[in-house]
């Protein structure tokens, strides 16, 4: 079976190296990157016998000798600087480690290279602490999404949608959209979940268009889909964009390692520079969060696979069970209580949780809490 064009060389890259760390049964990646085993057996030997030219011989994309004499260190510190001009020292020697490099210097060694040459100001040179931060515990356990923002282009406008991993900061999608809306986005997510699976919870902010624009912040037909295939939704307090601090700094690194040096055609150019620049960020670049490994190092596909048909919803017998009516809205005790427009249709539960009070569950997402003590709202 052929390999997607539109990102084969990553697809290759993607596929070998999740093949190698051994985290996952190769018969369930060969079916994710939608290739035989026989294919993918072929490709992961020759990448064993001689590298990424085992890879590139399926594609146009010339390739390097990995091969370097000493003398030439600083010539290639220069090189690597060249093609990432935000690198400092220790993601240069981080990088010429995982390359195969032999007598790479020390990160201060390189950081006097890069300064003797003009690369990077005296200001600049303090090297700066690793911060700590939280993450969870797997692969998949949370997925971080939003979009970065818009920016204009020779034809229309870009809305670059971003999706990290927060354990292992591997990039799940980057994609050049044409705009913001539910239709736009879903399109995306169906292709990503065929291929890297379903993450157990994703966390948002309350833009649109996973959250409705109004009072209350109700859920949108989007974030109904994406429960209704077995995801747990979060979203950020509202004015607290570092609770999806992951993928905001992945956002400064897209901007400064790309954006800023580019002004583009149309999406399509777009998304061609987005996938030469994810496939370095998943595959090569060192991240100090990871003790300057790349995400790829620790990232694996999810085994939750997608549902090509929705589930049927189940509650318990002792649930009380309510359906959402055109308004968006359910009764119960005579008094009605707004649950959302999108949820129309959709059968609802309330489930006590004081003697005057429910929590209102989706599939297993708790939308609200009412109190039949208060006005209904």
């Amino acid at each position: 079976m052929p390999w997607q064009e539109v990102t084969k060389m990553l697809s290759k890259k993607e596929f070998v190296r999740l093949a190698m760390e051994g985290r996952q049964s190769f018969s369930d990646l060969c079916e994710r990157f939608t290739i035989s085993r026989n294919t993918g057996y072929k490709l992961l030997k020759r990448y064993q016998e001689v590298g990424e030219a085992g890879l590139e011989s399926y594609s146009r994309r010339p390739h390097r000798s990995p091969s370097k004499t000493t003398e030439q260190v600083e010539k290639r510190v220069l090189e690597v600087r060249e093609e990432n001009p935000t690198w400092g020292g220790r993601k240069i020697r981080a990088w010429l480690l995982n390359a195969g490099e032999k007598n790479v210097p020390a990160s201060s060694t390189i950081t006097d290279i890069l300064y003797r040459y003009g690369k990077i100001l005296e200001t600049r040179r303090q090297a700066d602490e690793p911060y700590k931060r939280f993450e969870h515990e797997s692969p998949n356990d949370l997925w971080q999404m939003d979009f970065k923002g818009h920016f204009s282009m020779m034809r229309g406008r870009c809305h670059p949608l971003t999706i990290l991993d927060d354990h292992s900061r591997f990039s799940i999608g980057l994609k050049a959209c044409e705009n913001q809306r539910g239709p736009t986005v879903k399109k995306h997510l169906i292709e990503i979940f065929r291929q890297y699976g379903l993450p157990l919870r994703m966390n948002m902010d309350n833009g649109v268009p996973w959250r409705a624009c109004g009072y209350g912040k109700h859920y949108t037909e989007l974030s109904v889909w994406l429960i209704r295939v077995g995801i747990r939704l979060s979203f950020s307090r509202f004015r607290h964009p570092q609770t999806n601090g992951k993928d905001e700094r992945f956002h400064r690194t897209l901007k400064t390692e790309l954006l800023q040096f580019h002004y583009f055609r149309d999406n399509a150019e777009a998304q061609k520079r987005f996938d030469k620049w994810r496939e370095k960020y998943n595959l090569e670049r060192p991240h100090e969060a990871l003790k300057m490994k790349p995400p790829i190092a620790r990232y694996q596909t999810s085994p939750r696979k997608y549902p090509e048909q929705l589930p049927a919803i189940e509650y318990l017998e002792t649930d009380i069970v309510r359906k959402v009516d055109r308004a968006g809205e359910i009764s119960y005790r005579n008094r009605d209580y707004f649950i959302g427009e999108a949820l129309c249709g959709e059968y609802v539960v309330l489930r006590p949780c004081s003697e005057h009070s429910y929590d209102v569950y989706f599939c297993h997402q708790k939308l609200k809490r009412i109190d039949l003590t208060k006005a209904a709202t």
